[in-house]
Formats: C-alpha cells, sequence, structure tokens
C-alpha cells in the first residue's frame, strides 16, 4: 500500500514538472517573437475577419535616427512613430530626446502632412494606396541630412512675429545651433532649434 502510494506521488510530481516546462516553453516562444519585431518594418494591415484589433494606440510603423542637436559633443535621439487604425488617417508622433533620456520635444502631426515631402503632384487624385506608400516613403525620407542645417539661423534671416526678442537673440547669437526642418500640419514648413542659453525647444513657422 505503501509502495502503491509513493508511485502516484512520483507520477503527479511528474506530470506537474512536464506542465510546468511546457508553460515555460510556451512563454519563451512568445517572448522571442515579440522581442524580435522589427518596429521599422512596414505595417501590413491584418487580414479580413481577424480578431486582430487597431485602433488609436496601434503602432502601425517607426523610423529613427540620431543627430546633434541639443549639445554639439552628443546626438540626440529623433523618432517618428506613426500610430492609428489606418495608414492614411493615422497620426504622426515626433519625438526628439537628449542623449540622457529627457523629451526634448513631442509633436503630433496628422499623417497627411508627410505628402507634402513625396513625389505625388496631387494627392487628392491619388488613390487611397498611393498616398498611403507615399507617406511610409515620406517617413522614412523624414530624418534625412539635408533636412538639417547649421546653423539654424542663417545670418539676415528676419525675426519671425510669433518668436520673442530673448528666444531669437539665442538662437541667431549661437552658430553651434542645429536647425531641423519637417512638414507641420496643412503643408506648411517648420524649422526646429533648441535654444542651450534657453534650455529649451524652439518651433519656427516658415
Amino acid at each position: 500500500m505503501k509502495t502503491k502510494h509513493l508511485r502516484l506521488s512520483a507520477q503527479i510530481l511528474l506530470a506537474a514538472g512536464l506542465t510546468l516546462q511546457l508553460a515555460s516553453c510556451v512563454s519563451t516562444e512568445r517572448e522571442v517573437s515579440s522581442s524580435s519585431t522589427d518596429p521599422r518594418s512596414t505595417y501590413t494591415p491584418p487580414p479580413a475577419g481577424s480578431r486582430v484589433r487597431v485602433s488609436g494606440k496601434t503602432v502601425l510603423n517607426t523610423v529613427s535616427a540620431t543627430h546633434s542637436f541639443s549639445d554639439p559633443a552628443t546626438r540626440d535621439n529623433f523618432i517618428l512613430q506613426l500610430r492609428g487604425p489606418r495608414v492614411l488617417t493615422a497620426q504622426a508622433h515626433l519625438i526628439v530626446t537628449s542623449s540622457t533620456g529627457d523629451t526634448l520635444r513631442h509633436e503630433v502631426l496628422p499623417a497627411r502632412a508627410l505628402l507634402s515631402h513625396t513625389d505625388i503632384a496631387d494627392p487628392q487624385s491619388a488613390s487611397v494606396r498611393e498616398q498611403e506608400i507615399a507617406i511610409l516613403q515620406g517617413m522614412n525620407n523624414f530624418f534625412a541630412d539635408t533636412h538639417f542645417m547649421q546653423p539654424a539661423i542663417p545670418p539676415g534671416t528676419e525675426q519671425p512675429a510669433e518668436v520673442d526678442a530673448k528666444t531669437w537673440s539665442a538662437l541667431r547669437e549661437d552658430p553651434t545651433t542645429v536647425g531641423f526642418d519637417y512638414p507641420g500640419a496643412g503643408g506648411s514648413e517648420r524649422r526646429m532649434a533648441y535654444a542651450r542659453k534657453l534650455r529649451k525647444t524652439i518651433v519656427i513657422s516658415q
């Protein structure tokens, strides 16, 4: 009788061990799957009838670059992340962080703003698919080296009405200031620069 109890206990322990081992394998496979996803890969919509849900927080595509900005001795991180249920109606989050992790700028743009930096002559007449491809291509070129310039304020540039004299002076008097040009809402052009004297990011409409 004692021998039967020992055999039964051993079988129970063996089954429990196999169950834990199987659960561990499943967990590991899930972790590897999620960690191996490239955030810069092009988003592919789920097939019709799929149970995968997308929302305004869904990340469709991400591009990033590093460039000197707030400090000539370091390189800051520039990130453009497309979030939303569909490419054409999504929001593009432009995030700039310093080498130490401080957020220097977080701006939200409509995805359609990226169409102004594409080869589509008339976005309104282009198909939805053509516009979506153009937006993704615009993301790939968003942080091109030609969009950065130094100094941010070339000599002879007139002071914009929306920038106060103190801020303008801080930008203009620092020849090491780096400017970054990007499209704003409604097709407007904007330039971002970091005023080290004031320790803040300035955005100028052009």
